[in-house]
């Protein structure tokens, strides 16, 4: 059996390196929409000015995009290198559309950042405003190859065990690309994403315009990021809902957690604003409810009841012990493949064999389970409901913050001098942590609500790392953290840098702080 200590250790460095990783994606998926709006703006109206908002968002842009790559390579590694057995038993669906964003999304976006960068001479206004589209496009296309990837880990579908390889196999490629989870999950990041550039681009523009410096440079910005930025942050609410619906279909010990759901309530389910959680006793002491949101969120009816933790766990317990009859036919089979008595009850139990091989962190022979491993084991089947109910509303508050500053500053741009109001420069100003925040909860949740799985309902986490050591992997987590830290220190350096000098770092001679002048004709 493998140990719990190095099953923790690499989903430790997992987590780590991920929620670095995902420190620059936002930034990359909203920022590239923000150059296209501003550059199509230069191209239809020919003033100067957005050209040059485009190259001085695009010169952060690009530190961030090449940073966000320098972090994604390593973490795709870790599925040979940490994940192995991950990585043998569905690797045939898992890297197919992974496979696909290298070819397809990135090759795409990294040749046309390229000509983003080096072609504004040497292209035409028309042929330039192409690429960025382009690099847009592949940056989306990017996001949405992953998160269908990522979407399938949750929602298994398109896919069946194949007892003769002993792996899962793909059997509707269509199914994968097109399962609900990973649709929700696609529109939902990318239009998180949207609303990080947003911010970024509006709390930077609101500094210039406390400091009263390149102010019509950074007015327009301000009205750009606050437009795009409410467009967002409502796509962000309204699809949130949506993802949550699919969660309520997919995984519902996820959608019970993220509400302490401990007993089935009458439908429709009220939506718990606050309680006082008590995990030891599986109750909450007192909460404070809204009627049926909850309901309708989960399952878009007014009859539908959302099951209960206690409830999910009694089902499980059920699956787990059909499963356990799976394990041992799976057994069977793999010394005669040709048992035709224990294909037929593999068949009849092959939906519970991932409910069976939890049973297998605490036994090698599923079969020598007690009741009391059985009991450990659907314990296993639900996470910690603490950490997922606050980081969910923590999420979700500072989304509606956000909804509130973006349609207070897209409004202050319809008012003469309103965009002034130094009381909402400084909280634009302030703000700007919050986008990465929400995201890196709502990653949290996502990937923490999915344990003990790696595949939902397919294949326990404690199977699937590679065998390593303890030491090794001390040492390679050590190694990550320190390094994607360097990187960072750096990217907020180089962000620092570049945001204090402004436009002026474009030496065109039309802002203030300039690094270098433009140079005569002459000289």
């Amino acid at each position: 059996m493998i140990s719990e200590q190095l099953v923790d250790l690499s989903r430790l460095q997992f987590a780590a390196t991920a929620l670095y990783h995902f420190l620059f994606v936002p930034l990359t998926i909203g920022m590239v929409w923000l150059l296209l709006i501003m550059e199509s703006v230069y191209v239809m109206t020919g003033n100067v000015i957005w050209k040059d908002m485009t190259r001085f968002w695009g010169k952060l842009f690009a530190i961030n995009f090449a940073l966000g790559v320098t972090t994604g390579i390593t973490l795709e590694f870790q599925f040979g290198t940490n994940w192995a057995y991950y990585s043998h038993y569905v690797g045939d669906i898992f890297g197919a559309p992974l496979a696909i964003e290298g070819m397809m999304a990135f090759f795409l976006e990294s040749t046309m950042i390229g000509l983003f960068f080096f072609g504004w001479e040497r292209l035409s206004k028309p042929q330039h405003l192409l690429v960025t589209m382009l690099m847009a496009i592949g940056t989306n296309l990017s996001a949405l190859w992953i998160l269908i990837a990522n979407g399938w880990m949750q929602n298994p579908v398109g896919s069946e065990f194949n007892y003769l390889t002993m792996r899962m196999e793909m059997v509707d490629f269509w199914a994968v690309v097109f399962n609900p989870d990973a649709q929700a999950k696609f529109v939902h990041t990318v239009s998180a994403g949207y609303v990080t550039g947003a911010m970024f681009v509006l709390s930077i523009s609101s500094w210039y315009l406390l400091k009263k410096r390149d102010v019509e440079f950074a007015k327009r910005s301000f009205r750009v990021a606050a437009a795009f930025g409410l467009a967002s942050v409502l796509s962000v609410i309204v699809l949130g809902d949506e993802s949550g619906y699919t969660v309520g279909e997919a995984q519902q010990t996820k959608m019970a957690a993220l509400e302490a759901m401990w007993e089935t309530k009458p439908a429709p389910a009220a939506l718990t604003l606050v309680a006082d959680i008590n995990e030891a006793e599986q109750k909450n002491n007192w909460e404070i409810e809204i009627p049926w949101i909850m309901g309708l969120i989960g399952t878009r009816t007014i009859s539908k009841e959302i099951p209960g933790i206690h409830e999910i766990k009694a089902k499980n317990r059920d699956r787990i012990v059909r499963g356990m009859v799976a394990v041992t036919a799976l057994k069977a089979l793999r010394k005669n493949r040709n048992d035709q008595v224990a294909f037929k009850v593999f068949e009849q139990h092959k939906a519970d064999l991932g409910f069976g091989l939890l049973l297998k962190k605490y036994v090698a022979d599923v079969n020598q389970a007690t009741p009391e491993i059985i009991n450990r084991a659907v314990n296993d089947t639900i996470p910690r409901v603490t950490p997922m109910f606050w980081s969910f509303r923590v999420m979700v508050g500072l989304g509606f913050a956000m909804l509130v500053l973006f349609g207070l500053s897209f409004w202050s741009t319809l008012k003469s001098g309103s965009i002034h109001k130094p009381w909402l420069l400084k909280w634009a100003l302030w703000m700007l942590p919050a986008p990465w925040i929400a995201i890196e909860l709502g990653w949290f949740i996502a990937e923490y609500g999915r344990q003990p799985w790696t595949i939902y309902g397919v294949l326990p986490t404690h199977l699937s790392v590679s065998s390593l050591s303890v030491n090794t992997l001390y040492g390679s987590l050590a190694g990550f953290i320190i390094f994607y830290t360097v990187l960072l220190i750096v990217e907020m350096y180089l962000m620092v840098k570049f945001t204090r000098m402004g436009p002026g770092s474009l030496g065109t001679g039309r802002y203030e702080s300039e690094v270098a002048l433009s140079v005569p004709a002459h000289a």
